[in-house]
């Protein structure tokens, strides 16, 4: 039998409507708690933020959680409230987004990339020790896609040289490293809540920790640098003078997003299970293409399942990986590219003066990953018409 054209050379695509990579799910009860929080007048920062605060900690198992209205906000402050400032080095991974290494710029220190595992596609523990410095101050480690990096490796190394470990963990709210709960191993973790991730609030970040001092100034340099509890000012406790003990930021997450959250905290598992069975419907329908699968994740680890990443085999293919996306675009199949890595963006690359072979693990996941939809919200459709489109493309530029 001939096969079916692609729709990217005229045939007819998989599907009629677009499929939205990263599309959240969001129910009856998140709109009903918005609602109420509109007709109720409170919807900047209030008692719905401390109620999300209490759920996340509980979940996390952490001393203290703190609000944001970004990840990118938590990892800001997370470097701020732990001393490091202009002339200090943080190691991290290039295979991340932008943030990561923005938010070390933005205190004046300079990110030191080190290449990553290419099965794992986390930041190689190997390697860090080959960069450090007297002016290596912490160490962001990035839970790629959902997966735990080797926090033990990674802390043994922090313990010797006397690093802070702050985990990016944007990807990875549901993740266990050898049974330890991600976001109560490192010093600092910050997590998102961004439109695309397994938990949403529109925008919004969390940022967990065992440090009092730290968690008091992070809520404080989060509202403005305001004394404590000023959000209550205008509550029915009673107007409370305040003070400005720092000169900080507008990074307070509203009532309005904690709205959200704390429905979608109570469906965390639910969610999990489902993307579970996305993933093991994936693995059994690509095993068979020039692709590499995502290994699977260490013993007694949960990887948190945020991205379902092929990596294409591109000397099995007519076509690069660029090609392979548009043409799963024409099937109305949305995916995403997570990541190209940073050392080879323009403003990275020139600053620094980057070769394009410096981190070649990491030049190899650029060149050849594409990201498929993973969200709870697919239907059983949805993921049979991925499934199919993937296939027919992977096929047709088979060599």
């Amino acid at each position: 039998m001939a096969r079916k054209e692609l729709a990217i050379n005229g045939g007819d695509p998989v599907r009629d409507k677009f499929l939205v990579f990263g599309n959240p799910i969001i129910e009856k009860e998140e709109i009903e708690e918005v609602v109420a929080s509109l007709k109720s007048g409170w919807i900047g920062t209030g008692p719905k933020v401390e109620k999300f605060e209490n759920i996340f900690k509980e979940y996390v198992g952490s001393k203290f959680a703190i609000a944001l209205n970004s990840c990118t906000a938590g990892l800001h402050l997370s470097l701020i409230v732990s001393g490091i400032q202009k002339g200090d080095e943080v190691i991290t991974s290039p295979m991340t987004f932008c943030a990561t290494a923005n938010s070390i710029f933005h205190v004046g220190a300079k990110p030191i990339f080190v290449d990553i595992e290419k099965e794992s596609m986390n930041i190689d523990p190997e390697k860090i020790k080959s960069v450090l410095t007297k002016k290596t101050k912490a160490i962001i480690p990035v839970h790629f896609a959902g997966r735990p990096c080797n926090m033990d490796a990674i802390l043994e190394i922090a313990k010797e040289n006397n690093l802070i470990v702050i985990e990016d963990a944007a990807h990875c709210i549901e993740g266990y490293y050898k049974e330890k709960k991600i976001g109560n191993i490192g010093n600092l973790t910050c997590f998102s809540f961004y439109v695309t991730k397994n938990i949403v609030t529109g925008e919004g970040g969390m940022v967990t920790t065992n440090n009092e001092e730290w968690a008091d100034k992070i809520k404080m340099y989060g509202l403005h640098g305001l004394s404590r509890d000023a959000w209550k000012r205008y509550s029915d406790e009673g107007f409370k003078h305040y003070e400005v003990t720092f000169p900080g930021f507008k990074y307070n997450m509203m009532d309005l997003q904690a709205s959200i959250g704390i429905h979608q905290m109570k469906r965390i598992n639910k969610y999990l299970i489902k993307r579970n069975k996305i993933w093991k419907k994936y693995d059994d329908a690509f095993k068979d293409l020039p692709v590499s699968l995502p290994p699977k994740p260490e013993n007694k680890t949960i990887h948190a399942r945020h991205l379902y990443t092929l990596i294409l085999d591109i000397d099995r293919l007519k076509v690069d990986r660029d090609t392979v996306q548009k043409a799963l675009q024409k099937e109305n199949i949305g995916t995403g590219i997570h990541f190209i890595s940073l050392h080879l963006h323009k403003y990275y690359r020139e600053t620094f003066g980057f070769h394009i072979k410096d981190f070649p693990n990491a030049k190899y996941i650029s060149e050849r990953t594409i990201s498929l939809p993973l969200s709870a919200k697919l239907t059983d459709k949805d993921i049979d018409d991925v499934t199919l489109a993937v296939r027919r493309v992977l096929e047709w530029y088979s060599k």
